[in-house]
């Protein structure tokens, strides 16, 4: 069992920016971040393996991932905020890097993130 916690969010005025921390219980995982607006499917952010090889993602100028495997904790830097980016924001952790939310086995408890106009 893989514990994950996140860390980070809150209220942004647009075109801002916030940095979101997940701290992991045990190394060497794949790590992902997903997003979810409410009544809408959980959205595939970016990801990163144990080397620091990343999946392509679309938003890939504003937002940047990254991973310090000493702390067993992953970034998600996120810069010139948007409304639409708010969202809750959760941290997964699995052995591909992949896109798919269900090929990750563990999950955080999500954190907030509300970008006013």
């Amino acid at each position: 069992q893989v514990q994950l916690v996140e860390s980070g969010g809150g209220l942004v005025q647009a075109g801002g920016s916030l940095r979101l921390s997940c701290a992991a219980s045990s190394s060497g995982y794949v790590m992902g971040w997903f997003r979810q607006v409410p009544g809408k499917e959980r959205e595939f952010v970016t990801a990163i393996n144990w080397s620091g090889d990343t999946t392509p993602y679309a938003d890939s100028v504003r937002f940047t991932i990254s991973r310090d495997n000493a702390k067993n904790t992953v970034y998600l830097q996120m810069n010139s905020l948007k409304p639409e980016d708010t969202a809750v924001y959760y941290c997964a952790a699995g052995t591909r890097l992949t896109t798919t939310s269900s090929r990750y086995a563990y999950w955080g408890q999500g954190t907030q993130v509300t970008v006013s106009s």
